[in-house]
């Protein structure tokens, strides 16, 4: 169905596919992770939550430890905020993992964890 309209003729079908296109980028946009920089921006988003995954329970505490359980075995370490960084050593199921600082960014309930400060595998937790 056309109508004429101010701007010559105006197709509903094709505006409607443009709105539905302009509402999906809409979406995309504001669905993208939020970059967190500040350990006091870090501290209120896990104070008080437990960060989960699949078969992994975390607590990190905003005094530095991290403590839970991932699949059957402990999970330990400790963390720090350094020049705008999640560094953290960490043990699990006695195995060292080592230090690494990642990059951390938050999109509603979950957080990411970006290996190699934020070039490297990233992990996403629910918090709750």
């Amino acid at each position: 169905m056309q109508k004429l309209c101010a701007f010559g003729r105006f197709n509903i079908g094709l505006f409607t596919i443009g709105l539905a296109l302009f509402c999906a980028m809409v979406t995309a946009v504001s669905a993208e992770q939020s970059r967190i920089s500040s350990k006091a921006d870090f501290v209120r988003l896990i104070d008080g939550k437990t960060l989960t995954r699949p078969l992994i329970k975390l607590q990190v505490t905003p005094t530095g430890s991290i403590k839970g359980k991932g699949a059957r075995w402990a999970i330990t370490g400790n963390w720090r905020w350094k020049d705008g960084y999640f560094c953290r050593d960490l043990n699990w199921g006695g195995d060292d993992l080592g230090y690494n600082c990642q990059a951390v960014s938050v999109r509603g309930n979950k957080i990411r964890f970006q290996s190699d400060k934020g070039t490297g595998d990233y992990a996403d937790f629910r918090l709750n």
